[in-house]
């Protein structure tokens, strides 16, 4: 690979978001991969005709989104794994659009069946009793004598993130680990519903059937159970 295949001079875009576009680009199309060490600061403004300042600002742009490290003394990397930064822009964008609510929503039913659909190639013994430890927990959590909206909505994440654990897949992880962290404030409002409603056999009922979709590998019901799961939710939020 040559430095020359994908560094191209500026047009259109500001300079730095040009610059972060020629690198981004490279590699996603192979022409740096995970590891490689990119140009030079002098390189980069040699073969894209821009100033140093830019070229600092766009490294800086990249690595706050995870993906390139700098080492003293070595140079400027590709990162070589999955970094929960990269996620950022993605989610950033949820956030701020008009209707951010609802495409959080449909974001998380989608996750979660694909969640489902992976869960059950990689599903064995042990991470079944997890899962069901998780389901279990849930139950003595909504049956305890004092229980209160936020308690449920922690062992409710817990559950989840054992089906997230099965699919073996950090980038999944790192996705639901935020839209958690997005959906808290609603979700626990749609919990303390189901407690004012005395609905909680509701609640948990919705949760043993995503179990049994997975224990029983019963893929025809994963779209079914996924819409029902988030009903109440859209019901009571929006």
């Amino acid at each position: 690979m040559t430095k020359e295949t994908f560094l191209k001079e500026i047009g259109g875009k500001s300079v730095v978001e040009q610059i972060v576009d020629n690198i981004t680009n490279a590699i996603i199309n192979g022409e740096l991969k995970p590891g490689d060490k990119i140009p030079t600061e002098n390189e980069l403004c040699a073969s894209m005709g821009v100033g140093r300042n830019s070229v600092r600002e766009a490294i800086k742009i990249l690595g706050a989104y995870g993906v390139i490290n700098i080492k003293r003394a070595e140079g400027t990397f590709v990162t070589q794994n999955y970094d929960s930064k990269m996620l950022y822009p993605v989610l950033y964008g949820i956030i701020l659009q008009k209707d951010s609510a609802n495409k959080i929503v449909e974001l998380r039913k989608i996750i979660d069946v694909g969640i489902l659909q992976l869960a059950i190639d990689k599903l064995d013994m042990e991470s079944l009793h997890k899962a069901e430890q998780a389901m279990k927990d849930i139950e003595k959590t909504i049956t305890a004598s004092s229980v209160e909206a936020k308690d449920i909505f922690e062992a409710d994440i817990a559950f989840h993130m054992v089906l997230v654990d099965i699919t073996e897949n950090p980038l999944l992880k790192g996705i639901g680990f935020y839209v958690d962290q997005i959906t808290r404030k609603s979700r626990i409002k749609a919990i303390e519903k189901f407690l004012k409603d005395n609905a909680t056999e509701q609640f948990l009922l919705m949760h043993k059937e995503m179990l049994r979709v997975l224990k029983e590998k019963d893929r025809n019901q994963i779209n079914k159970v996924v819409e029902n799961h988030y009903q109440y939710w859209e019901k009571v939020n929006y």
